[in-house]
């Protein structure tokens, strides 16, 4: 009985198992890290771009409104687009987006993120 304590065959293969179940959850939890990474860098460019939009000549807040909304909904999900705030003052466009924090793939805490963006009026 005691010399079948101390073999060690087959111990390679469960802790081969176990590294392997731990490297993939801290593999995957990095990858959806870069996820909502790239998420709120994506938001971040749609708001500036809708700022930018809706400071032009002539061009409303409506105007930087659908550009912020047309940006996100093309580059990650439409569901991402549905809390936009865009305020046009005298010498300052402010666009303001509030979405999901994906935390599983695309499923997250609703308003995690919220990102803004400013630009001049023209």
């Amino acid at each position: 009985m005691h010399a079948r304590l101390e073999d060690e065959r087959g111990a390679a293969t469960v802790e081969w198992t176990l590294v392997a179940g731990l490297l993939t959850l801290v593999f995957l939890a990095v990858l959806q890290v870069g996820f909502a990474m790239h998420i709120r860098t994506t938001l971040i460019d749609a708001a500036a771009e809708g700022a930018r939009q809706a400071g032009l000549e002539n061009a409303t807040a409506a105007d930087g409104h659908y550009r912020t909304e047309q940006l996100i909904a093309t580059a990650v999900s439409s569901e991402y687009a549905q809390d936009i705030t865009v305020h046009r003052g005298t010498t300052l466009v402010e666009v303001t987006v509030r979405a999901p924090l994906p935390l599983i793939g695309l499923i997250g805490f609703p308003n995690g993120v919220e990102v803004s963006a400013h630009a001049p009026v023209e």
